[in-house]
Order: C-alpha cells, then structure tokens, then sequence
C-alpha cells in the first residue's frame, strides 16, 4: 500500500489513462477526486469523490482543489492526466481555432492545476505532481504539430516547475506514452476517430516491443513517482513507450 492514507486529484478520468490511474491508486490506498468534463465509470464503494469540470476554467478548477481539500485533510498529490488528441492534418490545415483549444486543453489546464494545488502542498511541506506528456515530444510525427506544441509545452514547463518548487519538497515530473490503447488513439487518424484493425497495426509496429501501451503501464509509473519510492525524482521525464522514442 505505497501511498496509503493518501489523497490525489486525478483529471482525464473518463478516459482509459486517468480510469486505470484511479484504479491502481486505490489499490495502493489512497483516495481520489477524480475530474473530467463528464463522469467516467463508477468506483464502487471505494475512498472517491467526482467532480464535473472544465479545467481550461480557473473557476473550475478552483472549485475542484476546494472540493478535493474538503473532502480530505490533504491533497499529496496531482495527476494532470486530461488531453485532447489532433487528427493528423497538415499545417495549413490548423486552425487557430483549433490551436487554441487544444493548447488550452493539454497545457494551460495543466498550468492552472499546479496553480491551484500548490499553495497547499507548500502548507503541507510536500506533494507530487506528474504531467502526463507524449512521446511524440521526444519523436515527432507528421501532421501533429498542435498537438506536439501542446505536449512540449507540458514537458517544458513540468521541468521548470521542478526547478522552482523542489526547495518545497514538491516533487514535478512528467510521462511520455507511447501509442496507448486507449479512446483517443483512433483521433490520431484522418479518418474522424475510426480505428479499424489496420491502423492498429501501423500505431503498433511503431512500437519497437511489439505492442500498444497499456493504460496499466502508465498507472504502474504514476503510483511509482508519486510514492516515497521516488522520493528523490523529480525534473525527470519518464518515457512508457515501448522504445518508441528510441
């Protein structure tokens, strides 16, 4: 039980990543306030609590680490784990529209978390936040430029934070994917989010070991970089690729 007694906010939770996030910090002991846009499956009887938000909100957010803090006399830790995915499309073909939403999608509702949260972790004289980023930061490819720029931005600005909150015990790092098997790699394909068995096997021949990232391989290193195990882990990017990135 690595982070037993312990209380995280988790976002993305209607989706594969953030579902097996909460998962596997439940099994370890903690408790969750999971967030997402809309509500995700059910956690049983288990130390849980949803909120509906919009998380490029500062209002929203607020409300979210408010409600988290209310529910637990602490919050340890954060888990940015909410995204939106890009359709690969040429440069000219970008919108700023476009741009703007999922910049502010992936990376300012990132920023505005940490925001939030961090004035009580430097009360609490600890906590740990992990950012979920891609690999495609690290190994670029074509035609997903926004969605490249946002996760870069991730990257960037998890090791800053890092750099500024390490004196507060407030340990920052950030995960790099591999192609997931998950809802949203069918919105990496031009064809609209239609995932049929043959662009499954391009995604997963991308993937030196063979096969897709399993939600589980990420909730796996989430719990590791959130518990004392890691206790001197931080500024670090940790790439659950498969070798992708290689």
């Amino acid at each position: 039980m690595r982070v037993k007694d312990r209380h995280f906010i988790v976002t993305g939770a209607s989706g594969g990543m953030g579902q097996a996030v909460i998962s596997k910090l439940m099994d370890e002991g903690a408790s969750v306030t999971a967030v997402d846009r809309v509500r995700g499956r059910d956690a049983g009887d288990r130390a849980f609590q949803f909120v509906q938000a919009d998380l490029t909100k500062e209002e929203d957010v607020q409300r979210v680490v408010d409600a988290a803090a209310a529910y637990s006399d602490r919050i340890d830790g954060v888990v940015n784990a909410a995204g939106m995915a890009q359709a690969a499309a040429p440069l000219e073909e970008v919108t700023t529209e476009f741009w703007d939403a999922i910049m502010n999608v992936n990376a300012k509702a990132a920023f505005l978390m940490c925001r939030a949260v961090v004035p009580y972790m430097k009360d609490q004289q600890g906590g740990a936040i992990v950012n979920i980023a891609s690999i495609a930061v690290e190994r670029a490819r074509p035609g997903l430029s926004a969605y490249i720029a946002s996760k870069g931005a991730v990257t960037a600005f998890s090791k800053a934070l890092a750099s500024e909150l390490a004196p507060d015990g407030i340990r920052v790092n950030v995960i790099h994917p591999g192609p997931s098997d998950t809802g949203m790699l069918g919105e990496f394909v031009r064809s609209g989010g239609n995932m049929d068995d043959t662009k499954r096997e391009v995604f997963q021949q991308s993937v030196p070991l063979g096969e897709l990232i399993d939600p589980d391989d990420i909730a796996h290193a989430v719990v590791y970089l959130v518990s004392d195990e890691a206790r001197m882990a931080t500024g670090a990017v940790f790439s659950i690729d498969g070798g992708r990135g290689l």
